[in-house]
C-alpha cells in the first residue's frame, strides 16, 4: 500500500520535470526544424528520452495495477531511462558551465514627478539570455529524473519482494501405502 502511494508521488514529479523539459526542447526543435536547420545532438537526444520518459510514466501511472504485477520489468525500464537521461545531460554538459544572465549596475538614478504619479529608472540591469537559460533549466531537469527514476526503480524492486501473493506454498502429500501382509 505504502509502496504504491510513494510510486505514484515519484511518478507525479518525474511528469512534472518532464513537462517542461518537452515544452523547452520542443521549442528548439521548432525553431531549427522553421530555419530548415538540423537539430543539433544535444537537443535532440534530450528531447527523445523526454518524449518517451514521459509517455512512459503517464502509462505506469494510469495502469498501476499491471504495472505494479509487472514490477521487475517496470523497474528495468525504469533503470534504461536513468542511462538515456545520463546520455541526455551528457550531451548537453557544455552549457553547465555557461553564464545565461548579466548583472550591472549603474551610477545614474531619475526620478520624475508628474501628474500621473512617480516614475524612474533603476540603476539595475539584468540581461538574460533566454535560450541559454531554458538549455540550462533542461540540464537540471534532466539530472533530476535521473535520480527520479531511480527511486521509482528501487520502489518498484521493494514492491516486488513485498508482495503477499507471491509466495509460493508447496504443500506435500504422503500417502502411506499399507500391505496387507502380516509379519
Amino acid at each position: 500500500m505504502i509502496g504504491g502511494l510513494l510510486f505514484t508521488f515519484w511518478r507525479f514529479f518525474e511528469i512534472v520535470t518532464l513537462i517542461p523539459t518537452l515544452g523547452m526542447l520542443a521549442y528548439f526543435v521548432h525553431q531549427f526544424e522553421k530555419q530548415n536547420l538540423l537539430t543539433p545532438n544535444y537537443v535532440l537526444v534530450l528531447f527523445i528520452v523526454s518524449v518517451l520518459a514521459a509517455a512512459w510514466a503517464i502509462l505506469t501511472v494510469f495502469r498501476r495495477r499491471s504495472t505494479r504485477d509487472s514490477a521487475i520489468f517496470v523497474s528495468f525500464i525504469d533503470l534504461c531511462f536513468i542511462g538515456a537521461f545520463i546520455a541526455g545531460v551528457y550531451e548537453l554538459r557544455d552549457i553547465a558551465n555557461a553564464s545565461c544572465s548579466n548583472f550591472s549596475a549603474d551610477n545614474h538614478f531619475s526620478l520624475t514627478v508628474d501628474k500621473n504619479g512617480i516614475s524612474g529608472s533603476s540603476p539595475f540591469h539584468l540581461n538574460i539570455n533566454k535560450h541559454c537559460a531554458m538549455l540550462k533549466a533542461c540540464f537540471a531537469f534532466g539530472i533530476m529524473n535521473c535520480i527520479f527514476f531511480a527511486i521509482t526503480a528501487f520502489l518498484l524492486l521493494f514492491m516486488h519482494r513485498t508482495r503477499k501473493d507471491d509466495r509460493d506454498v508447496v504443500v506435500k502429500e504422503t500417502y502411506r501405502r499399507r500391505s496387507h501382509d502380516s509379519r
